[in-house]
């Protein structure tokens, strides 16, 4: 009897975790609606880089020096600040830091559109954005859009500066171009001027299987090469025309930007480490990301500026499903162990 009641009592247990989590995604799924509804998909933030540089040399004092001495360099510096507040006429210049991290879709770019019309809105004419670039490339439109919102920056008169610490490689190089200064490190990858497409043919493998394939089009060049159909010379000549195109259309626009580079040397698809981009053109000045902003937070005040999107519905929903499910397996295989200890 008293296994019985054991078992019946872990079914209710079981059963009422079922109902809670159900509960719990509803109101979920209800909450989660009203805010989309609500329009809120996202937030800037805004910080000052100089008051984090700060932070860091008053610590190293803190740490290094002797209290006595740590307390008359910050009076020192204190006193220079002073001095430096008194002899301008006018407010420190400003300089805005945007991070983009590209992949294949360069998916950052929902947020990039977002921060560069903040700045826009607030920044004078002359002042200065600086962009932390990495991005190996990807799809064509989707970093052509890329490109062409960094163009804005310079349409309203923004000094653009781009700096490469890992790699600037095809649509990569592409947006970095369109800085009118271009700094990277030693060691970064920095070209790849160029197109590439490839796709499988699964022809043979749907013969071998007795599957027959049909793909009916109007207009004549609706589509050319296939994935599963027999490719022409013809198709493959117009595939090839595209791609050049587009390998053209690439060299006009780093044209438009660095008009004396030598797109003959470089357009060819290859990349090439910072050291000897620079010595092609292809780059203006060797330095880190770190050293630059260091030299300008002296006489500039700067502003790393961040627009957070938030996850979709979908995804918000599938994560905390997740985690809510993982939380009852984890009470529920344990109340399953502790059922079938011994019991006195």
């Amino acid at each position: 009897m008293a296994e019985l009641i054991g078992e019946y009592s872990l079914f209710l247990i079981k059963l009422l975790s079922i109902a809670v989590v159900i509960v719990f995604l509803l109101g979920t799924t209800i909450s989660l609606l009203r805010r989309q509804q609500s329009g809120e998909h996202g937030h800037l933030q805004v910080r000052r880089l100089n008051t984090r540089l700060r932070e860091l040399q008053e610590t190293m004092e803190h740490s290094l020096l002797d209290r006595r001495s740590a307390k008359t360099r910050r009076k020192q510096r204190q006193r220079e600040e002073k001095q430096r507040r008194k002899g301008r006429t006018s407010p420190r210049p400003r300089a805005y830091v945007l991070d983009f991290e590209g992949d294949m879709r360069a998916s950052q770019l929902a947020s990039l559109r977002h921060e560069i019309t903040a700045i826009i809105s607030v920044a004078s004419q002359g002042e200065e954005v600086i962009l932390r670039l990495e991005s190996p490339g990807g799809l064509v439109h989707s970093y052509g859009l890329a490109s062409s919102q960094l163009v804005r920056l310079r349409e309203h008169k923004l000094r653009l500066t781009v700096a490469v610490d890992k790699v600037a490689a095809s649509g990569g190089y592409m947006m970095a171009c369109v800085g009118e200064r271009i700094i990277s490190a030693p060691f970064a990858i920095v070209g790849s001027i160029g197109v590439v497409a490839q796709l499988p043919n699964f022809r043979r493998l749907l013969q071998r299987n007795h599957v027959d394939f049909e793909q009916h089009t109007a207009g004549e060049y609706k589509r050319t090469l296939t994935m599963f159909g027999r490719n022409t010379d013809s198709a493959r000549r117009k595939f090839r025309e595209d791609l050049d195109d587009t390998h053209q259309l690439f060299k006009d626009f780093i044209n438009r930007y660095r008009p004396d580079l030598d797109l003959e040397r470089v357009a060819t698809g290859e990349y090439w480490f910072g050291t000897r981009a620079r010595e092609l053109g292809l780059t203006d000045e060797i330095s880190t990301s770190d050293e630059y902003l260091l030299k300008l937070s002296r006489d500039h005040d700067i502003y790393e500026i961040r627009y957070r999107l938030k996850p979709a519905l979908a995804e918000r929903l599938a994560g905390t499903a997740t985690t809510v499910w993982q939380r009852v397996g984890d009470t529920l295989r344990g109340e399953e162990r502790h059922s079938r200890l011994p019991e006195a």
